[in-house]
């Protein structure tokens, strides 16, 4: 086994691992906002019942 090829192996495996970390907290992101979108219409239409 080269030493070359392994670390080849090795950057392509962190790029890897970066993509999905970066997805992640994209995801993470969006739910957020989404979260604090949503809790506002939900008051205002609780008060609009009443």
């Amino acid at each position: 086994m080269d030493m070359t090829t392994v670390i080849q192996a090795l950057e392509i495996m962190v790029k890897g691992m970066v993509g999905i970390f970066v997805a992640i907290l994209i995801i993470m992101l969006c739910v957020f906002i989404m979260g604090k979108l949503g809790t506002r219409d939900a008051k205002n239409d609780k008060k609009e019942e009443n």
